[in-house]
């Protein structure tokens, strides 16, 4: 019986961590270079610890971080949770997408630590953790590398009055700089501060186009820790001004000058006006203007890349509803104050989500406080279109796609040269105009809420109440498949509420990542899986993915935005998931599921899989089964099975459950005392007054109204809107009005000296027109003048004639007394 032991042994030598025996690569009792591997003995897959099927040393090798994100300009150290390192050491190497290696370590604790590198793109990176100096690396996980504007201050060092910075040597703007930081960031007693520039350089649009960071000199050296450094700048040697833009670092002391990938804490990127040269510091004008003129004339040798981007909203309204095209730019928002520095008028500006599909361009749309669109041709404040995107583009790494940056190169740097620093601006306004609305046309809106109750693209109203998982959307055009969940508000077999709703949602778009947004354990708690994976926004509230975007607020709304420009927000609203999609034109005749086919026809939204069309006069049964015939394929679910309950329920059951009876909308009704409360509640709404009926619930009906009136209000916001386009000042003259919207007029007046040819006043006309074109001033007295000049007259007849009577009447009283004695 002895020699059967062996295997065993060796079994459990090889599932110790630590510095003795390793198990071999791919072992199956092991997660060594196993991580998401469900096939074996144990698991390695993240759907494993709710399954109770992990193999024994999944958290040794299948690594959990914290923190899990930092800025994508690197230099944070993170530890890796669960390993423990008998020995301290300094063999530990972290290496990033195969490619880029950093040098991390084992603290007097044994806690594990890495260090983030300098990384030229945001989103999810794989790293994997040597243990040996390299010699293997059987641990992985991944780091989220974020964009530098989105990181929070605590992370970052802190230029002290930022405009003064960018500012220093324009007149009025002299004397120290400082710069400061948390000291618990840094753990060092003594630090260095370094100077790096970014520059792009190469062709552009070429294969030698390329990004770089550049270390530049150091500020000071060997400093105490201290969390403040003030100075007095000065011009920066010759063979380093052509650096522009950049960023400050602060390093541990130790660390050789410029030594790449280790622990710091950068300031903002910001133009380097303060490192300069003396030329720039004796004419900052001239200086400016020159730059500007360079860049004019670069410019207009590069391709043009307005034609290929999306018009913007025509009002706040539209660019706020159309969340998957667009979003929030952080410099200017509405719902943090309207701290708009670059726009001013703007109370809020959005940018598109995604990049222009040949130049990797942006566009920028910025609104008033009325609604309106704020256009440079009207103002300095205006929006305006950007070559490289602020959050740039997949895979991002080389320009102009880098996040952040290339958008500085390409589009900030200049505008300080000729709109900030020189009086210019035109030329930069003429290079990036506003992008008026006229092509604009809003995506279409379906929603999922409450019992559940359904609103499809084409608008009809339905209720489908089964239990199980079902496909919500389906569009062949770009494969995009959106799933859902349903399950009765305690999610047990034995409930007897006859009411469902929506518990989870999925989502997948050809070969993007697999997001499902799930209601999670306790009340009130969303959760985000990505690829089946519970992710964490205790960081952050963005996240890159691939083929998407990902955006969390106040955390209990998600917004999806896809690569094709479609996007989803789900929220929570009572104890139910609800779900609105949002679809641009293009997905026209292209969609099927319960959300019906959009072709503004509602008459056909009732089709089967077969092609079978159900009348719109179906009754509530027959929709039954048309819901139950959308029930999700077992081969093709996206939806995630990491727990007993999900397997047994969901996974291994059919995908529709045929022993469910709902509650039918003809079978509802409640006792007269439930019946009067749901009345004033709900109104003459009948989702919510069903919900109501159908689980007992006030607040279930309640929350039903508040997402139907959600998806009322966006429909209103969404409805198209004519545009006349800008119309133009006439020249020696000026205008009144920068609304161009149907029924919007534009009134004309000229300058002194200068007459009106033309009307007065135009109006945008219900066909996209405008009744008058821009009148013109012609050279002459205006109208105000000749008035002038008329009652001048008529005022100078009147005098003299005045004059005259009364001299007549002297003369007469004169004779008159000479008569007398």
């Amino acid at each position: 019986m002895k020699p059967s032991l062996l295997p065993w042994a060796l079994l459990l030598l090889a599932t110790v961590p630590g510095p003795g025996l390793r198990p071999a690569a791919g072992a199956q009792g092991s997660c060594s270079q196993r991580c998401g591997d469900q096939s074996g003995p144990c698991s390695c897959h993240p759907t494993c610890f709710g399954l109770a099927s992990c193999c024994a040393d999944v958290r040794d090798f299948c690594l959990e971080i914290a923190p899990y994100s930092g800025s994508m300009m690197g230099g944070k150290d993170f530890v890796v949770q669960h390993l423990n390192w008998p020995n301290p050491t300094d063999s530990v190497i972290c290496s990033f997408k195969d490619s880029i290696q950093t040098r991390g370590h084992v603290d007097a604790s044994g806690r594990v630590h890495c260090v983030s590198p300098l990384l030229y793109e945001s989103g999810r990176i794989p790293f994997s953790l040597s243990m040996d100096n390299g010699r293997s690396f059987p641990r992985s996980g991944t780091w989220l590398s974020v964009h530098p504007s989105k990181v929070s201050d605590s992370e970052k060092s802190q230029l002290v009055n930022e405009t003064r910075w960018q500012y220093y040597g324009t007149p009025g703007t002299q004397g120290n700089l400082t710069l400061t930081w948390d000291t618990s960031a840094l753990p060092s007693d003594a630090v260095t501060i370094e100077l790096w520039g970014y520059e792009e350089t190469g062709k552009p649009y070429s294969q030698q186009w390329t990004a770089a960071w550049s270390y530049l000199y150091s500020l000071a050296t060997n400093i105490h820790n201290s969390g403040s450094f003030t100075f007095m700048p000065k011009p920066a040697p010759q063979n380093f001004q052509r650096w522009e833009v950049g960023s400050l670092r602060i390093v541990d002391s130790r660390h050789r000058a410029g030594e790449q990938d280790v622990q710091a804490l950068w300031s903002n990127e910001h133009a380097l006006a303060w490192h300069l040269g003396d030329d720039f510091r004796m004419d900052p004008v001239a200086w400016a203007r020159n730059q500007c003129l360079a860049w004019e004339e670069l410019e207009d040798q590069l391709p043009k890349f307005l034609e290929e981007l999306p018009d913007c909203p025509c009002t706040l309204a539209q660019a706020r509803a159309d969340s998957g095209r667009f979003h929030t730019d952080y410099g200017c928002d509405l719902e943090q104050g309207s701290v708009c520095t670059y726009h001013p008028g703007a109370v809020h500006c959005v940018r598109s989500v995604q990049a222009s599909p040949q130049y990797d361009s942006g566009q920028q749309c910025c609104y008033t406080a009325d609604g309106t669109q704020l256009l440079t041709a009207d103002s300095t404040g205006g929006s305006t279109p950007d070559r490289g995107h602020d959050w740039g583009s997949p895979p991002y790494r080389v320009p102009p796609r880098v996040p952040g940056l290339s958008h500085w190169i390409y589009d900030v740097i200049s505008f300080y040269h000729c709109c900030l620093w020189a009086p210019e601006c035109f030329r930069y306004m003429n290079r990036r105009p506003s992008s008026d609305c006229r092509s604009y046309r809003p995506p279409r809106l379906a929603s999922a809420f409450g019992d559940p109750h359904f609103v499809t693209f084409d608008g009809t109203n339905f209720t489908f109440n089964g239990r199980g998982e079902y496909v919500l959307l389906e569009a062949a055009l770009t494969d995009l498949r959106v799933q859902v969940r349903t399950q009765t508000r305690t999610g047990s077999e034995g409930s007897q509420d006859r009411g469902t709703g929506l518990t989870a949602v999925a989502i997948q778009e050809a070969n993007s990542d697999v997001v499902e947004v799930r209601l999670g354990e306790g009340a009130g708690v969303l959760q985000v899986l990505l690829n089946q994976e519970v992710l964490s926004f205790a960081e952050q509230s963005w996240m890159d993915l691939k083929g998407m975007f990902l955006s969390v607020a106040a955390g209990d709304r998600v917004s999806v935005m896809l690569t094709s420009e479609a996007g989803l927000e789900i929220s929570l609203q009572g104890p139910f998931l609800s779900v609105a999609v949002l679809l641009p034109e293009k997905f026209l005749t292209h969609t099927r599921g319960l959300l019906g086919t959009l072709n503004d026809n509602p008459a056909d939204d009732f089709t089967l899989r077969s092609g079978e069309v159900l009348p719109p006069s179906a009754g509530s049964r027959e929709l039954f089964q048309f819901g139950a015939d959308w029930a999700v394929q077992n081969a093709s679910s996206l939806l995630t099975y990491d727990s007993k309950f999900l397997v047994e329920n969901f996974k291994d059951r059919p995908k529709h459950d045929p022993t469910f009876l709902p509650l039918f909308p003809e079978e509802s009704s409640a006792s007269p005392s439930q019946a009067s409360a749901a009345a004033d509640l709900c109104g003459d709404d009948t989702f919510c007054r069903f919900d109501v009926a159908a689980t007992g619930s006030l607040s279930v009906g309640n929350a039903s109204r508040v997402a139907h009136r959600q998806h009322l209000l966006r429909v209103q916001s969404l409805q198209p809107v004519v545009s006349c386009g800008w119309l133009a000042p006439p020249a020696n003259g000026h205008k009144q009005g920068d609304r161009y919207l149907e029924g919007s007029t534009v009134r004309f007046r000229c300058n002194n000296g200068y007459s009106l040819a033309g009307a007065e006043a135009s109006t945008c006309r219900a066909d996209g027109t405008w009744s008058w074109p821009t009148p013109t001033c012609r050279p002459g007295r205006s109208y105000a003048v000749l008035l002038g000049i008329i009652f001048g007259g008529l005022g100078l007849v009147a005098l003299v004639g005045l004059g005259y009577w009364l001299l007549r009447r002297r003369k007469s009283n004169t004779a008159v007394w000479g008569s007398q004695p």
